[in-house]
Protein backbone atom coordinates (compact mmCIF):
# COMPACT_ATOMS: atom_id res chain seq x y z
CA UNK A 1 0.00 0.00 0.00
CA UNK A 2 2.85 2.52 1.13
CA UNK A 3 4.82 1.79 -2.04
CA UNK A 4 1.58 1.96 -4.40
CA UNK A 5 0.97 5.55 -2.90
CA UNK A 6 4.60 6.67 -3.21
CA UNK A 7 4.42 5.48 -6.87
CA UNK A 8 1.52 6.96 -7.86
CA UNK A 9 2.69 10.52 -6.30
CA UNK A 10 5.74 10.03 -8.39
CA UNK A 11 3.58 9.89 -11.02
CA UNK A 12 1.75 12.83 -10.59
CA UNK A 13 4.48 14.79 -9.72
CA UNK A 14 6.25 14.05 -12.89
CA UNK A 15 3.07 15.09 -14.84
CA UNK A 16 3.01 18.43 -12.68
CA UNK A 17 6.28 19.27 -13.28
CA UNK A 18 5.74 18.95 -17.10
CA UNK A 19 2.85 21.12 -17.33
CA UNK A 20 4.51 23.66 -14.75
CA UNK A 21 5.50 25.94 -17.59
CA UNK A 22 1.68 26.59 -18.77
CA UNK A 23 0.27 26.84 -15.22
CA UNK A 24 -0.32 29.16 -12.94
CA UNK A 25 1.37 29.59 -9.79
CA UNK A 26 0.00 27.59 -7.10
CA UNK A 27 -1.73 29.35 -4.36
CA UNK A 28 0.53 30.05 -0.96
CA UNK A 29 -0.02 27.06 1.08
CA UNK A 30 -0.50 27.26 4.79
CA UNK A 31 1.27 26.09 7.30
CA UNK A 32 -0.77 23.55 8.85
CA UNK A 33 -1.30 22.19 5.48
CA UNK A 34 2.72 22.17 5.34
CA UNK A 35 2.57 20.37 8.64
CA UNK A 36 -0.03 17.57 7.83
CA UNK A 37 2.30 16.92 4.40
CA UNK A 38 5.65 16.68 6.37
CA UNK A 39 3.63 14.06 8.29
CA UNK A 40 2.59 12.37 5.45
CA UNK A 41 6.35 12.13 3.94
CA UNK A 42 6.82 10.93 7.46
CA UNK A 43 4.73 7.87 7.06
CA UNK A 44 6.08 7.19 3.86
CA UNK A 45 9.64 7.32 4.58
CA UNK A 46 9.66 3.80 4.71
CA UNK A 47 8.33 3.12 1.18
CA UNK A 48 10.79 6.12 -0.47
CA UNK A 49 14.08 4.28 0.89
CA UNK A 50 12.74 0.74 -0.10
CA UNK A 51 12.56 2.51 -3.99
CA UNK A 52 15.78 3.96 -3.16
CA UNK A 53 17.26 0.39 -2.03
CA UNK A 54 15.41 -1.45 -5.18
CA UNK A 55 17.00 1.51 -7.52
CA UNK A 56 20.84 0.10 -6.13
CA UNK A 57 20.04 -3.73 -5.96
CA UNK A 58 18.36 -4.37 -8.91
CA UNK A 59 21.49 -3.48 -11.25
CA UNK A 60 23.28 -5.37 -9.38
CA UNK A 61 21.01 -8.77 -9.36
CA UNK A 62 21.25 -8.21 -12.70
CA UNK A 63 24.45 -8.24 -12.75
CA UNK A 64 24.78 -11.08 -10.15
CA UNK A 65 23.03 -13.34 -12.48
CA UNK A 66 24.93 -12.46 -15.27
CA UNK A 67 28.26 -13.37 -13.69
CA UNK A 68 26.82 -16.92 -12.62
CA UNK A 69 25.79 -17.65 -15.83
CA UNK A 70 29.92 -16.66 -16.91
CA UNK A 71 31.45 -18.65 -13.99
CA UNK A 72 29.96 -22.08 -15.79
CA UNK A 73 31.06 -21.17 -19.23
CA UNK A 74 34.27 -18.86 -18.83
CA UNK A 75 35.82 -20.21 -15.62
CA UNK A 76 37.69 -23.98 -14.73
CA UNK A 77 35.60 -25.68 -12.24
CA UNK A 78 38.17 -25.37 -9.57
CA UNK A 79 38.54 -21.64 -9.49
CA UNK A 80 34.81 -21.29 -9.60
CA UNK A 81 34.10 -20.98 -6.04
CA UNK A 82 37.06 -18.50 -5.11
CA UNK A 83 35.83 -16.25 -8.37
CA UNK A 84 32.40 -16.57 -7.14
CA UNK A 85 32.92 -15.60 -3.64
CA UNK A 86 34.94 -12.23 -4.82
CA UNK A 87 32.07 -11.31 -6.83
CA UNK A 88 30.02 -11.37 -4.39
CA UNK A 89 31.59 -9.54 -1.92
CA UNK A 90 32.41 -6.74 -4.74
CA UNK A 91 28.33 -6.54 -5.34
CA UNK A 92 27.89 -6.59 -1.42
CA UNK A 93 30.19 -3.81 -1.42
CA UNK A 94 28.18 -1.82 -4.01
CA UNK A 95 25.03 -1.89 -2.35
CA UNK A 96 26.37 -1.08 1.14
CA UNK A 97 28.28 1.71 -0.23
CA UNK A 98 26.04 2.88 -2.80
CA UNK A 99 22.16 2.29 -0.89
CA UNK A 100 23.22 5.22 1.58
CA UNK A 101 23.90 7.78 -0.73
CA UNK A 102 20.99 7.07 -2.67
CA UNK A 103 18.74 6.90 0.36
CA UNK A 104 19.62 10.14 1.36
CA UNK A 105 18.74 11.76 -2.05
CA UNK A 106 15.55 10.04 -2.08
CA UNK A 107 14.68 11.48 1.60
CA UNK A 108 15.82 14.78 0.81
CA UNK A 109 14.12 15.29 -3.09
CA UNK A 110 10.53 13.90 -1.85
CA UNK A 111 9.19 17.11 -0.21
CA UNK A 112 9.82 18.51 -3.81
CA UNK A 113 8.00 16.11 -5.22
CA UNK A 114 5.91 13.84 -3.58
CA UNK A 115 5.34 17.07 -1.14
CA UNK A 116 4.40 18.87 -3.97
CA UNK A 117 1.78 16.89 -4.85
CA UNK A 118 0.43 16.40 -2.06
CA UNK A 119 0.46 20.13 -1.56
CA UNK A 120 -1.62 20.95 -4.74
CA UNK A 121 -3.90 18.37 -4.94
CA UNK A 122 -4.99 16.92 -1.12
CA UNK A 123 -7.41 18.90 0.73
CA UNK A 124 -6.10 19.14 4.47
CA UNK A 125 -9.18 17.12 4.99
CA UNK A 126 -8.02 14.45 2.87
CA UNK A 127 -4.08 14.65 4.38
CA UNK A 128 -5.87 14.25 7.39
CA UNK A 129 -7.60 10.95 6.57
CA UNK A 130 -5.01 9.53 4.17
CA UNK A 131 -2.78 9.97 7.53
CA UNK A 132 -5.26 8.21 9.48
CA UNK A 133 -5.28 5.50 7.34
CA UNK A 134 -2.12 5.47 7.04
CA UNK A 135 -1.90 5.36 10.81
CA UNK A 136 -4.71 2.38 11.79
CA UNK A 137 -3.99 -0.44 12.17
CA UNK A 138 -5.50 -2.08 9.49
CA UNK A 139 -3.05 -0.59 7.52
CA UNK A 140 -0.29 -2.09 9.52
CA UNK A 141 -1.50 -5.38 9.54
CA UNK A 142 -2.15 -5.05 5.76
CA UNK A 143 1.58 -4.14 5.40
CA UNK A 144 2.57 -6.92 7.68
CA UNK A 145 0.89 -9.50 5.59
CA UNK A 146 1.91 -7.94 1.94
CA UNK A 147 4.62 -9.60 1.79
CA UNK A 148 3.48 -13.21 2.94
CA UNK A 149 0.36 -12.65 0.50
CA UNK A 150 2.72 -11.58 -2.36
CA UNK A 151 5.38 -14.26 -1.82
CA UNK A 152 2.74 -17.05 -2.12
CA UNK A 153 1.00 -14.94 -5.03
CA UNK A 154 4.28 -15.20 -6.97
CA UNK A 155 5.51 -18.68 -5.80
CA UNK A 156 1.92 -19.90 -7.84
CA UNK A 157 2.26 -17.60 -10.19
CA UNK A 158 5.65 -19.00 -11.34
CA UNK A 159 4.99 -22.23 -10.41
CA UNK A 160 2.20 -22.47 -13.64
CA UNK A 161 4.11 -20.04 -15.60
CA UNK A 162 7.21 -21.79 -15.60
CA UNK A 163 5.96 -25.04 -18.18
CA UNK A 164 4.42 -22.60 -20.90
CA UNK A 165 7.45 -19.63 -20.56
CA UNK A 166 10.35 -22.06 -20.30
CA UNK A 167 10.08 -23.78 -23.52
CA UNK A 168 10.07 -20.16 -25.27
CA UNK A 169 12.58 -18.85 -23.73
CA UNK A 170 15.08 -21.45 -24.97
CA UNK A 171 13.38 -21.50 -28.50
CA UNK A 172 14.33 -17.66 -28.29
CA UNK A 173 17.88 -18.26 -26.82
CA UNK A 174 17.86 -20.75 -29.95
CA UNK A 175 17.01 -18.43 -32.27
CA UNK A 176 18.91 -15.41 -30.81
CA UNK A 177 22.14 -17.46 -31.10
CA UNK A 178 21.53 -18.58 -34.54
CA UNK A 179 21.16 -14.74 -35.83
CA UNK A 180 24.24 -14.32 -33.81
CA UNK A 181 26.27 -17.33 -35.36
CA UNK A 182 26.88 -18.41 -31.41
CA UNK A 183 27.23 -22.21 -30.67
CA UNK A 184 24.73 -23.78 -29.06
CA UNK A 185 24.54 -23.40 -25.18
CA UNK A 186 25.28 -26.19 -23.34
CA UNK A 187 22.40 -27.33 -20.50
CA UNK A 188 24.30 -26.13 -17.81
CA UNK A 189 23.78 -22.36 -19.16
CA UNK A 190 20.62 -22.65 -20.53
CA UNK A 191 18.47 -19.47 -20.14
CA UNK A 192 17.10 -18.28 -16.95
CA UNK A 193 14.17 -19.79 -15.42
CA UNK A 194 11.11 -17.83 -15.08
CA UNK A 195 10.71 -17.02 -11.57
CA UNK A 196 14.42 -16.36 -11.48
CA UNK A 197 14.23 -12.40 -10.78
CA UNK A 198 16.49 -9.82 -9.72
CA UNK A 199 15.22 -10.26 -5.87
CA UNK A 200 17.00 -13.48 -6.23
CA UNK A 201 19.89 -12.62 -8.43
CA UNK A 202 22.18 -14.02 -5.49
CA UNK A 203 21.23 -17.52 -6.01
CA UNK A 204 23.09 -18.00 -9.23
CA UNK A 205 25.76 -16.96 -8.43
CA UNK A 206 26.35 -18.63 -5.22
CA UNK A 207 25.20 -21.88 -6.95
CA UNK A 208 27.94 -20.69 -9.78
CA UNK A 209 30.40 -20.69 -6.81
CA UNK A 210 29.61 -23.87 -5.14
CA UNK A 211 29.93 -25.72 -8.31
CA UNK A 212 33.08 -28.27 -8.41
Amino acid sequence: MKRTIVVALLASATLAHAQGASAPAPAPVSAAKKELVQKVLLLQQPAIENMARSLVEQPAGQMMQAAGRALQQQVPAEKREAVGRGIEADVKKYVDESYPVVRERAVKIAPTTIGAVLEEKFTDDELKQLIAWLESSVNKKYLQLGAEMQNGFMQKLVAEARPLLDPKLQALETRVRTSLGVPAAPASAAPAAVGSAPAKAAAPARKASGAK
